[in-house]
């Protein structure tokens, strides 16, 4: 008798795992146009081509100025990748939108926080860390650092 041949059985084909979430950074002003700037400048100063999620929400949906809790909410799920949501207010309405947001739950992420921290410098803080892989504490600490970032 010669050798027997293993039949083959069938192809196992594994799926690539899903990249780890990050934290996410929500940036609320009463300007539709500083949101989206203050954003897009803190993607660029990440200084990877891979930047933790980012999301505005500013102004009126008619574009106007003020705030919108729908927009919020829409820019929380869109920044939302399980890891939680870091986010940063201009001032007043803003603050005060977010914080009903919260007190109602109804956010949808997880782990929504407030960073009590300049809008700019916090945000670059906030995506900078988030994009190195920094957890909610990483983050938060980071944007408390720009809060107390002394220019003189």
């Amino acid at each position: 008798m010669g050798p027997v041949a293993e039949a083959a059985g069938p192809e196992v084909v594994t799926e690539p795992e899903p990249p780890a979430g990050r934290v996410g950074v929500v940036l609320v002003s009463h300007s539709r146009e500083v949101a989206a700037a203050t954003a897009a400048l803190a993607r660029a100063l990440v200084g990877t081509g891979d930047p933790a999620p980012a999301a505005a929400a500013g102004g009126l949906p008619d574009g106007g100025v003020g705030t919108s809790a729908e927009l919020v909410r829409r820019a929380v799920a869109e920044a939302d990748q399980g890891k939680g949501v870091v986010v940063l207010c201009d001032m007043g309405s803003a603050v005060l939108t977010v914080k009903a947001l919260l007190t109602e739950g109804t956010l949808g992420a997880a782990d929504v926080r407030i960073a009590d921290a300049p809008f700019v410098e916090g945000a670059v803080t906030a995506l900078v860390t988030a994009s190195a892989g920094g957890d909610m504490a990483a983050v938060l600490a980071a944007t408390d650092d720009a809060r107390t970032y002394r220019k003189l």
